[in-house]
């Protein structure tokens, strides 16, 4: 069968209300910069530029793509950014009344602009130009004339954000990027630090941390102190080194949200922290949110129409597989084998539908949906009448992988901490099953469940210290689980038969390397995986017992008519490890092991 869904058009109705920036005071204005009568900052993608109290505010560049790290001149009647006019990430800069900017960079690597020379006769940015094939995570330091010229490089072997003194005889740097950004509290070998270099004699010290290391980045000179942002003491806030005195003192006290981009001029400083910009007076030490309106069309944000199976992200057949439905651009949308028409069953253009999953009887189907604001369960008719039940849900926020209970009355699913949970369906109760012990990517996660055919049990895989996975079975009525693999194999995708005398699942003793994820000598390794069988019940053959006809006697009718669902699969533990056979089939990069009628896997 073929879904038809290439020629299908769906639309954002314009009616759909959506959420409207606030144009008298704008979020989620970054990377600012400040002078002694303006700020800047980055907008969608484009510099804009205010008055220092945050009024006229104006568009100073309309390129389609993207311009960012802005700073003022020292005699704040220009700007330096990094922009992408020509395709390129290249040094600009643009005066404060507008026009053409004039372009100073020409390598086709980044330049990212941190600042000016103390005279205000050269631009400061740091690049990985001279970076080799395997040093390419370092930048180094350039200085480039306003005037136009060649870029000097600066004697520092590698250093990312950076700042000079106001004399010109030091620079405040960051040696490495910042890893914060990927892991919060990051206190690894590569932690954020401000390293101070003198100029006339290549001197350096580092600015104190405390024991156990932290994350000091953006360092910005004033008079005598450098200010700096650090997570020394928990969220990320404003800092300030005496370079006198040698002490560190805290000036915000942010519990909520970090405090990021920091950059000075005309004697102060601003930032931005939880969607806002803030100006910071070193000589009273009061801090000042900026009120700032920003209209604009933000074309991007603009309803529009859609059409193509590129959009696709999740599918899931009917029973009887004549529908299928799919997430669509975050809609789900059922769609017919052969005959009638798709629908749209969530038609909610403002709301992130995903992970649609059918129901075993065919007439309803599960998603989940953050309308209200935080995912939810929803469950809704699969002919699209009628309002979706919804469920709040247990977890670290964000969950996929949801998949019916044979019996339809629960719905197991994972959530973005790696743990499996189940929900009782008539009254919305939630439990937790199992956890990963270890985090990695997602594409390495092996958790998700496993029915067995009465749905009283869950197969389901987890990691252990061998960087291996070992299948456990979930009872759900005692609520224990129990290891059918000894770990010492890396066990994953178990699948019970239909006949619920069996759990199939795939091993590999050559998988290691590659589930140690984080080191890179595995990148060209595919792991072999071999399928297993588990005969679940003392006395049942196995599958794979040497056959002989012979005859066996009248046999006893079954009662059409009588159909009580599936018996009851029935699991003895004592023993089982060693009711384990391999299938005869090569070994092979194999994944996603379903069951379909009894006897049969895909």
């Amino acid at each position: 069968m073929c879904y038809r869904i290439i020629a299908i058009l769906f639309v954002a109705f314009t009616n759909i209300a959506r959420a409207e920036p606030d144009i008298r005071d704008t979020k989620l204005l970054t990377q600012p910069a400040v002078s002694k009568d303006h700020v800047a900052f980055v907008y969608a993608d484009d510099l804009w530029i205010a008055d220092i109290d945050g009024k006229n505010v104006r568009r100073l560049t309309t390129d389609s793509g993207v311009e960012s790290h802005p700073v003022f001149s020292p005699d704040g009647k220009s700007i330096a950014f990094s922009g992408q006019y020509d395709g390129n990430t290249d040094v600009y800069l643009i005066s404060i009344e507008g026009g053409a900017p004039k372009r100073l960079t020409w390598h086709p690597d980044p330049d990212i602009v941190r600042g000016f020379t103390p005279d205000g006769k050269a631009v400061l940015f740091s690049s990985a130009r001279h970076a080799n094939a395997f040093n390419s995570r370092h930048q180094q330091l350039y200085t480039v004339p306003v005037e136009g010229g060649m870029p000097t490089q600066l004697p520092l072997p590698n250093a990312f954000e950076a700042c000079y003194s106001p004399d010109g005889e030091y620079i405040a740097y960051n040696p490495n990027s910042d890893r914060s950004r990927e892991w919060k509290n990051y206190r690894g070998g590569t932690h954020g630090r401000i390293w101070i270099y003198r100029v006339k004699d290549h001197a350096v010290v580092e600015i104190p941390q405390p024991e156990g290391r932290c994350n000091d980045l953006d360092p910005n000179w004033i008079g005598d102190t450098i200010y700096f942002r650090s997570d020394r003491n928990g969220e990320y806030n404003l800092f300030a080194y005496d370079v006198k005195t040698k002490q560190t003192k805290q000036i915000t006290k942010y519990a909520d949200f970090p405090v990021i981009d920091i950059n000075s001029g005309g004697g102060r400083l601003i930032y931005e922290q939880a969607a806002h910009l803030h100006l910071f007076d070193p000589k009273t030490e009061k801090n000042e949110r900026l009120r700032i309106g920003v209209a604009t069309d933000l074309i991007d944000a603009r309803p529009r129409y859609v059409k193509g199976a590129k959009y696709i992200r999740g599918a899931t057949l009917s029973p009887s597989g004549l529908r299928a439905a799919f997430e669509f651009r975050g809609e789900i949308v059922s769609v017919p084998a052969e005959k009638g028409d798709a629908r749209n069953l969530t038609n909610s253009p403002a709301v992130h539908e995903r992970s649609p999953t059918w129901s075993p009887d065919g007439t309803s189907i599960a998603f989940f949906s953050d309308d209200g604001g935080e995912y939810q369960l929803h469950v809704k008719s699969a002919d699209g009448k009628g309002e979706a039940k919804k469920y709040p849900l247990a977890g670290a926020g964000y969950y996929e992988r949801p998949i019916w209970s044979p019996d339809g009355k629960k719905i197991a699913y994972i959530d973005n901490s790696q743990s499996l949970w189940i929900i009782q369906l008539s009254s919305g109760n939630v439990e937790k099953i199992a956890s990963e012990p270890h985090y990695g990517p997602s594409a390495l996660v092996a958790l998700r469940a496993g029915w067995s055919p009465d749905s009283r049990f869950i197969a389901y895989a987890l990691s252990n210290k061998t960087a291996y996975h070992t299948v456990f079975v979930y009872n759900v009525e005692t609520g224990k689980s129990t290891p059918i693999t000894d770990g010492l194999s890396d066990a994953v995708d178990p699948a019970f038969d239909a006949s619920g005398k069996y759990l199939a699942f795939f091993a590999s003793t050559d998988a290691g390397p590659v589930n140690q994820w984080f080191s890179q000598h595995s990148n060209d390794m595919k792991p072999t995986r071999a399928i297993h069988l588990c005969v679940l019940k003392k006395g049942v053959p196995s599958p794979l017992t040497r056959e002989s006809d012979e005859e066996r006697g009248p046999i006893k009718k079954k009662d059409a008519t009588n159909d009580d669902g599936p018996p009851p699969v029935q699991i003895d533990f004592d023993g089982i490890e060693r009711r384990i056979v391999a299938l005869p089939e090569q070994a092979g990069n194999y994944r996603s092991l379903q069951a379909g009628p009894a006897g049969q896997f895909f």
